[in-house]
């Protein structure tokens, strides 16, 4: 990816991101319009969504940045409870059991984190 030739949008620095931890909100962009993302790090590896409940599309993070639940194994929605597999956005129980996050195209590169607004991801038909 780190060849890739459309646009590149700095979200933090690579240790800004602890595994497991805080995770950061940014302006994303899908399908042309603004929309909210967030970007955590699990098992060493950069993870990003669109900051959207798969039940019912309110923000996850009820305290700004904190995604993954008390054991730091899912992520949450704060407000319907549905909780999340890291990597692939899917929903393991919670009112939209089965539904997916929307998932993003980032690259991690000269210890930044970056979105690539114009790639798409499997989950979108894109390679």
């Amino acid at each position: 990816m780190a060849d890739y030739a459309g646009r590149k949008w700095r979200i933090c620095a690579s240790e800004e991101l602890p595994d497991s931890g805080l995770g950061k909100r940014f302006q994303a962009e899908w399908a042309g319009v603004p929309a909210p993302g967030f970007v955590v790090r699990w098992h060493g590896k950069v993870q990003g969504y669109l900051n959207a409940c798969a039940h019912i599309p309110v923000e996850l993070d009820f305290n700004e940045g904190d995604f993954f639940d008390l054991s730091r194994s899912y992520l949450i929605c704060a407000t319907h409870g549905a909780y999340y597999r890291p990597d692939t956005g899917l929903c393991l129980g919670g009112p939209c059991k089965g539904a997916r996050l929307t998932k993003l195209v980032l690259v991690e590169e000269g210890g930044e984190v970056f979105f690539l607004p114009d790639a798409r991801t499997e989950q979108d038909g894109w390679r």
